[in-house]
């Protein structure tokens, strides 16, 4: 008797959000600049993000795969640092 193995299951890949941290040295205009850079937000989708982040301490920039989350931080946050601002940008599963 041969037996079959079962078929796989396949389910969509876990999904993280990208969110940036406020913090009382970067400037709004840079974050606009990082959430139209990296996120491919328009200018209002940006102000509205920049806004929240500025009055609720954080902001989500984009939902994406955990590969895609995680390359998306880092670039913010090597951009941050070369242009001397704190910026953090961290990731959460949803």
């Amino acid at each position: 008797m041969v037996v079959k193995p079962a078929d796989p299951q396949l389910r969509e890949p876990s999904k993280y959000a990208a969110i940036l941290l406020n913090d009382d040295y970067s400037t709004m205009e840079f974050v606009v600049e990082v959430l139209q850079k990296f996120f491919q937000k328009n200018r209002e989708e940006a102000l509205q993000i920049m806004i929240r982040v500025h009055h609720e301490g954080r902001g989500v920039a984009g939902i994406y795969t955990r590969d895609i989350a995680e390359t998306k931080a880092a670039q913010v946050q090597e951009l941050a640092r070369t242009q001397g601002f704190p910026l953090k940008c961290i990731i959460e599963k949803q």
